[in-house]
């Protein structure tokens, strides 16, 4: 077999998305490369990225020069600079969006986290950043708390994309679901062209293994240890179970004979946490048709570099999960415990690097004032 990894994930129905977005790497060549060598065709960004390419890059200074002496205040200018990096990084996915018909060739970026339990606010946000990157390959995060749902029907029924964010439980995945096809159904009743408006429902995993096997060794038996490593797999392919489930329904077939695209699923939190785990565990354990796998860096690199693509590990497992999470739930791991804490500590940690990147950005305006 001649093809590489990344290449096969690809022609096994898996839209490779980076997770990691930064000015320097789209003025380096960095981004197209990727698409061009490793079959990247798209990318996602959250507080956290956007912290870390502000804290380390070189190619800001001039923007931040110009914004301190327009004046403008640490909300403005995180505003400009962030939608700035995703408007040329919409640019660079231009073709890709052209040739897939607005399938891929997606940039993500997310609402201000601070408003993820107010409804208006997140609604009002998605409209400005949308208008603001004026690129109709953007898609705007939302997280799917359960202020997040109905302001995520509300974006739809605008004709916006959008990106649900922070999806751990399969109960909250099929009210994800809900909110999708109500919003669309809202768009229709609006008059939007359906096969314009696309979405995906971002589903961690390496964080459910990551909380799961902290409490499988405080239980310590052999049953406990043999669960390890399973649960954040076996979460996400049952997830895929209700994709399928839900958009075979006779709900969803009056939209797609309308001309809508199906909402699919997107794996997040890829980046293999626990060193004893195959680093490519999040990308090899879950290849299906009509998936998405956002991968930071490094993991991208461990999939083309030795990633084994041998198709389908998705449809068939269903039996095997549920029995992972049965077994869980007989040693008193509480799923809706680990799911509940999971998006709490989820925001919180978006709100913490939304701050930092708010306090990087404060002091490179200081920074500029006084040069």
């Amino acid at each position: 077999m001649t093809s590489t990894p990344t290449a096969r994930l690809s022609d096994a129905g898996v839209s490779i998305w980076l997770d990691d977005l930064s000015r320097e790497r789209i003025v380096s060549g960095s981004l197209k490369k990727l698409i061009d060598e490793w079959n990247v065709v798209g990318v996602t960004t959250n507080p956290s990225i956007f912290a870390s390419a502000l804290a380390n890059g070189e190619s800001y200074a001039a923007q931040v020069q110009q914004l301190s002496r327009s004046g403008a205040d640490v909300n403005k200018s995180v505003f400009e600079i962030t939608t700035d990096d995703v408007i040329q990084a919409c640019d660079v996915f231009a073709p890709v969006y052209e040739a897939t018909n607005g399938v891929d060739g997606r940039v993500s970026i997310e609402v201000d986290p601070r408003l993820s339990r107010d409804t208006q606010g997140t609604i009002n946000e998605a409209k400005e950043l949308f208008d603001k990157v004026g690129r109709a390959n953007v898609l705007i995060k939302i997280p799917a708390t359960q202020e997040g749902l109905p302001a995520i029907t509300a974006t739809l029924a605008a004709g916006i994309s959008v990106n649900v964010t922070l999806i751990f439980s399969l109960e909250r995945y099929r009210e994800v679901i809900n909110a999708y096809m109500l919003g669309i159904e809202q768009a229709k009743e609006n008059g939007h062209d359906l096969s314009t408006i696309h979405s995906v429902a971002s589903f961690f995993v390496s964080r459910v293994d990551a909380e799961i096997d902290k409490r499988l060794d405080a239980v310590g038996s052999d049953e406990a240890k043999g669960l390890k490593g399973k649960a954040g797999l076996a979460n996400a392919r049952l997830a895929y179970q209700v994709f399928e489930e839900q958009f075979a329904s006779e709900r969803w077939q009056v939209l797609a004979a309308a001309g809508a695209n199906a909402q699919r699923p997107l794996w997040a939190s890829t980046g293999v946490k626990d060193p004893a785990l195959p680093d490519t565990l999040y990308v090899t354990g879950l290849v299906a048709p009509n998936t998405v796998n956002t991968m930071p860096e490094k993991t991208l690199e461990a999939t083309a570099d030795h990633g084994e693509v041998t198709g389908d590990t998705i449809t068939g497992t269903y039996t095997e999960s549920n029995g992972v999470l049965d077994q869980l739930d007989g040693l008193g791991i509480s799923y809706n415990d680990v799911v509940e804490q999971l998006e709490t500590e989820g925001l919180d940690k978006f709100v913490v690097s939304w701050g930092e990147l708010l306090q990087t950005v404060q002091n490179a305006l200081d920074t500029a004032k006084e040069a």
